[in-house]
């Protein structure tokens, strides 16, 4: 197979990306031919940009591209796209991409307009062409997604099914799962976020996959391909001692509960066990917030030393502009700094009971939530009252908070609400503070609402969550703090209320 030409994969459909001999990381931009209204997938980066320009031209011409599709943000598939889009020299030029990578991409200095898949009903009609789109969220991005073209039953995936190959095949073959294997199991943030994903893949009718990086995959070996990938770990769960240990404790928690019931001193063991345990699973979904937090600045600075590698390189690099994107590089690593400050600050144990405003903590606790809030598109509301002090535990307050923010997050994804919304009331008489969460998420249930505050009660999927949360949460309040927690429901959602006694500040 000559890889100096392009390759029509299927009718219409090329690969025109460049072999890199001795490198398992290949990328692979594709072009969909469509006369002066034709398409380039994924263009890749400046490794790639005189192969692919070269192949487009010897099929068709870089004028007739009148779309360029960016099935996610990162340097390796769409650095390239300023200066195609250059080439291209179109002013009805599009870039295809999700909402919530614009803000982003904004940053490769990328001048034409955006056809944001999630305002276009997921579709695109241009000539004869008919293209779907399909989100795949945190695989590995946000914003991802996946473009199915359904005339030729061609799937261009982007990085999923991608593969790490010590000697690179075009074709996948029998053992492609095993090259497969590592690049998801790194890539892919946890298995139940990568089967969201695959199950609305595999409902697909599909003759060819594909994508960015690895081998294309032909229709005898998707399915099994795909039975692979939907049992394998990753994320988070490759790390086998977090996984080993979760699912010890656990179990190690449910006998002890058995043991424990009739005796006092036991029972205060077994509280303290059980707040452990709950520190532990909101630490872990914790790290995945950080790392959601940290993605943005870190893709961004990844960006910004591609382009000035680029210019350097060229010789076009001005002391300007080279201060600028410095200065730029230095404010993203403070802010990743700051990330780690608060989250640090979260989880410093206290001692001793201490006068706290209860308007700051809560403050604080949205620091840390409003941004996952804003990526799962929640609009939070904090309306507070006059300064406010109780006496306790202030960090182990933000921690309730949290839970109970988190606990709305998971209701209002699951149930799919439109426009979905918290709202936050802080409010106080003579002698309390009163906090009150409301959410617009459809209550809880009649049968589980005496029961939510049971240990190891839980609506989730066994990997989304413990139980343990809004227990603890109570035992903090109630017995650690002197206050009251209890949950009702309102005509929208439920609402969660923390009374405290009120103090002098």
């Amino acid at each position: 197979m000559d890889f100096t030409q392009a390759i029509e994969i299927a009718k219409n459909i090329y690969w025109v990306g460049m072999y890199l001999e001795n490198d398992p990381f290949q990328c692979h931009p594709y072009f969909i031919k469509n006369g002066n209204e034709s398409i380039l997938v994924d263009p890749g980066s400046m490794l790639e940009f005189d192969a692919v320009v070269k192949k487009i031209n010897s099929i068709s011409s870089m004028n007739n591209i009148k779309y360029i599709i960016l099935h996610h943000q990162d340097p390796d598939l769409a650095a390239s796209a300023p200066e195609m889009e250059k080439l291209i020299n179109r002013k009805d030029l599009q870039i295809i991409t999700h909402s919530r990578m614009v803000p982003l991409i904004k940053h490769y200095l990328i001048r034409s307009e955006y056809y944001e898949i999630d305002k276009h009903q997921y579709k695109l009609q241009c000539r004869n062409l008919d293209l779907q789109f399909l989100t795949t969220p945190y695989c590995h991005s946000p914003g991802a997604f996946v473009t199915y073209e359904p005339k030729t039953k061609t799937l261009l995936s982007g990085d999923i099914f991608g593969g790490i190959e010590e000697s690179w095949e075009f074709f996948a073959g029998e053992d492609y799962f095993e090259k497969a294997k590592q690049f998801h199991a790194e890539y892919m943030p946890s298995r139940d976020i990568f089967n969201y994903a695959l199950n609305k893949i595999e409902a697909l009718d599909m003759n060819l996959i594909a994508p960015q990086h690895g081998s294309i995959i032909k229709k005898d070996k998707i399915a099994p391909l795909i039975t692979q990938m939907k049992a394998l770990e990753c994320g988070l769960y490759i790390e086998k001692g977090y996984r080993d240990e979760l699912l010890y404790t656990i179990e190690a928690l449910k006998q002890k509960d058995l043991a424990l019931v009739s005796s006092l001193k036991q029972l205060k063991e077994k509280e303290e066990f059980l707040f452990q345990k709950a520190k532990m699973a909101d630490m872990g979904e914790m790290i995945g917030n950080i790392a959601h937090q940290w993605r943005q600045p870190l893709a961004i600075n990844n960006t910004i030393i591609s382009i000035l590698k680029e210019k350097s390189q060229r010789e076009i690099l001005e002391d300007s502009e080279l201060m600028s994107k410095l200065g730029e590089m230095e404010n993203n690593i403070q802010y990743m700094s700051k990330t780690i400050d608060d989250f640090m600050r979260f989880y410093h144990p206290e001692k001793k009971k201490t006068n706290f405003s209860v308007s700051d903590v809560v403050e604080h606790a949205l620091t840390i939530m409003r941004p996952i809030l804003n990526k799962a598109g929640i609009e939070i509301h904090f309306q507070t009252c006059d300064p406010s002090y109780v006496s306790g535990y202030m960090n182990e307050y933000t921690q309730v908070v949290v839970s109970i923010l988190t606990n709305a997050k998971d209701i209002l994804i699951h149930r799919k609400i439109k426009d979905p919304s918290i709202n936050m009331l802080l409010s106080q008489t003579q002698d309390s503070v009163i906090l009150a969460i409301n959410d617009n998420g459809g209550g809880i249930k009649k049968e589980n609402i005496h029961r939510i505050f049971d240990p190891y009660f839980t609506t989730k999927h066994k990997s989304m969550g413990t139980g343990l949360g809004l227990y603890i949460s109570k035992m903090i309040i109630e017995k650690n703090m002197g206050g009251i927690l209890k949950a009702e429901n309102t005509q929208k959602g439920a609402v969660f209320s923390i009374t405290m006694e009120k103090v002098n500040g």
